[in-house]
């Protein structure tokens, strides 16, 4: 029964596509069929690629049967947050202002991801302009529990993920983008350090703070994904060339692993992240107890509206603004208003003391490699998001409601490897990972 690799990781896809125990012709099938069945009830899905998903497939299996095998990417079905540009479809970023726009590039990543072999089956919801799992189609669920929104703004990657009807997908992150979702789906995402990947011909929210990363069923796929999408393009000038290595063994144990010792002590911090710390150590990790600098980072936060109300400076100037669906106080109509009166003198005020934030957070990463956090502890989202370090999150558990919960593992900048290869060792020794909502996988 296909049907049974939909939650299969793609590790164990590969495997199967290279020793042609399946094609990716089946998989794709598999996945489109999921798709369509499931996709209504979770609202994850913009639009189907099931024409270009069908033809991606047949090349794969033409060229598995001609003896060029690509990679572990290769055949293997995935979803695209729709924020990123795929021609001869629609890229509407999730918003009824944009809802018919169709933009005639490929963006860097999706074309990185098909000259490694990889099938795009869909373009997967993201709350309207990536805020939230509010779209112009109505509110994606989580599959865990659908009553409850996906979270977002990666809300489809992080929902067909977990759903199974996708075997990984790519997702975006600001602040709190891949994180969130992750976390409430109960998927493993990676926030790789800013300028890695390049985001030509993805939609700018922040041009400062935007990464696009991986959102898998494990740490080894995440870092499979990444090293396909990572590298320079010539489009996006903020991007870099580094390696993407991942430590020895040997070196694994000798990284200084810090863990935010007050974070760990407050009582709102549940047993499943406390948990995290005992497990670290039986896995033999030596853990050092630190506290990150002191810094009033929320007062920056204004620095992400200011961006996106420039990025979306003309939707606000023509009123369209008023066609978003969501109309609350906080959202981003009144958000765009309001950052409209933010001072300039404020603003680069602002980014000097981000320079500050920037040089406290290299001074840490003197005394350690890696640390631990739980996933929403104080500011250090918004922290790291500002300062681009890279980010780990994987379930640890689950709530006394049913629902997935997460930690996080940061690292220092341009070492994603080591992060990677720590929340591997964490996540090979618990196997949260491998559990699935029961809904989406008994039929």
């Amino acid at each position: 029964n296909i049907e049974e690799c939909a939650f299969y990781t793609i590790g164990q896809l590969a495997h199967l596509i290279r020793t042609r125990q399946v094609t990716s012709l089946e998989l794709t099938t598999m996945y489109l069929e999921r798709l369509k069945r499931h996709g209504p009830t979770l609202e994850c899905v913009i639009t189907l690629t099931e024409e270009l998903a069908l033809k991606q497939a047949r090349r794969a299996d033409k060229n598995i049967k001609a003896g060029r095998y690509l990679g572990p990417l290769h055949g293997i079905p995935y979803g695209a947050k729709d924020l990123l540009a795929v021609p001869g479809y629609k890229t509407t970023w999730g918003a009824m202002t944009h809802k018919d726009q169709v933009l005639d590039e490929t963006a860097t990543v999706v074309q990185k991801l098909e000259d490694a072999g990889a099938v795009l089956v869909a373009k997967l919801t993201l709350g309207a302009l990536a805020w939230g799992d509010v779209w112009y189609g109505g509110k994606t669920r989580n599959p865990w529990n659908t009553e409850q929104g996906s979270s977002g703004s990666s809300a489809g990657p992080g929902s067909a993920t977990a759903a199974g009807l996708v075997a990984f997908a790519i997702g975006s992150e600001t602040w709190g983008s891949i994180v969130s979702p992750a976390n409430r789906n109960g998927v493993t995402g990676l926030r790789p350090t800013f300028g890695t990947v390049s985001k030509a011909g993805a939609m700018a929210l922040a041009w400062s703070m935007d990464k696009l990363g991986p959102m898998c069923r494990s740490v080894d796929d995440c870092a499979l994904v990444y090293s396909v999408i990572k590298g320079t393009d010539g489009k996006d000038l903020s991007v870099v060339d580094v390696p993407f290595q991942v430590p020895t063994k040997k070196a694994l144990k000798s990284l200084r692993i810090g863990y935010i010792e007050s974070a760990f002590k407050d009582t709102s911090t549940s047993d499943n992240d406390r948990a995290v710390l005992d497990r670290l150590r039986q896995l033999g990790f030596k853990l050092v107890p630190i506290e990150l600098p002191e810094f009033p980072t929320n007062s920056l936060s204004f620095l992400l509206s200011a961006e996106a109300a420039a990025a979306f400076d003309e939707l606000t100037r023509l009123n369209r603004d008023d066609d978003l669906v969501r109309q609350v106080k906080n959202a981003w109509p009144n958000e765009f208003r309001q950052a409209r009166h933010i001072p300039a003198v404020e603003y680069i005020q602002a980014n000097r003391a981000r320079i500050v934030l920037n040089q406290k957070m290299a001074k840490l990463f003197e005394t350690i490699d890696i640390y631990v956090a739980p996933s929403f502890w104080g500011d250090n989202l918004l922290r790291t998001n500002l300062s681009g370090h890279p980010c780990v999150v994987l379930p640890n558990g689950f709530n006394e409601k049913g629902s997935p919960t997460s930690i996080s593992f940061m690292g220092d900048l341009y070492k994603d490897g080591e992060v990677v290869a720590v929340a591997h060792v964490y996540q090979r020794g618990t196997g949260w990972h491998k559990k699935y909502p029961e809904k989406f996988n008994s039929d």
